[in-house]
């Protein structure tokens, strides 16, 4: 066996190696093809607030038919059909050409579809141009955009003080407050009975 810079004899015929012949020149390695990096662990990027927000959405779109029961606190978006109750603690939005028969409590929501049923939402309700409700709604604010429609008994703005007062949607006896035409005439009418005597 020969070394890299000693010549190697074969049969008896003797030929210098590629060093011995060129002596002046570095003797330079086949170019091998390039290998692929190993594959490295990717950094996850952090998330802000408004995206994880966005990524805690359940979506139903325009294909899907649904009939059961919503419960969670996630956001709600909602373009298909749905038959049932919806309880959420995030936001509800019901698109454009959805149909919803169904209850629905939530922290705000957003009407551009049709919906039969009771609206409650501890903040706002929009009704979008396209909105169609048939049904009573109780929200803390209201938004009732040109072009939408709506069936039913609307109550916003109260607060929950004020929504105490009322019983069954009825305000209760003893705080029940009078125009002063009726207060008048109360006070007048026994005056009239006195003077008939």
């Amino acid at each position: 066996m020969a070394l890299w810079n000693q010549t190697t004899s074969s049969e008896g015929n003797e030929q210098p190696s590629v060093a011995a012949a060129n002596p002046a020149k570095p003797i330079v390695a086949a170019a091998t093809p390039p290998q692929s990096p190993a594959p490295q662990a990717t950094a996850i990027p952090v998330m802000r607030e408004g995206l994880v927000k966005n990524m805690r959405e359940s979506v139903f779109g325009p294909g899907v038919t649904i009939e059961g029961k919503i419960e969670g606190e996630s956001d709600v978006r909602i373009g298909g059909r749905f038959k049932g109750d919806i309880q959420i603690k995030g936001d509800l939005t019901i698109e454009k050409g959805a149909t919803l028969t169904a209850k629905v409590n939530a922290a705000n929501v957003t009407l551009g579809g049709e919906l039969n049923g009771n609206v409650a939402a501890s903040g706002q309700v929009k009704l979008l141009e396209t909105a169609q409700l048939t049904g009573d709604l109780k929200a803390n604010t209201l938004t009732v955009a040109a072009g939408s429609r709506m069936r039913g008994h609307v109550e916003f703005g109260w607060t929950n003080a004020d929504a105490v007062k009322f019983v069954n949607g009825q305000a209760r006896e003893h705080d029940k407050i009078e125009p002063a035409d009726k207060q008048r005439s109360r006070s007048a009418a026994p005056n009239e009975a006195d003077q008939r005597k």
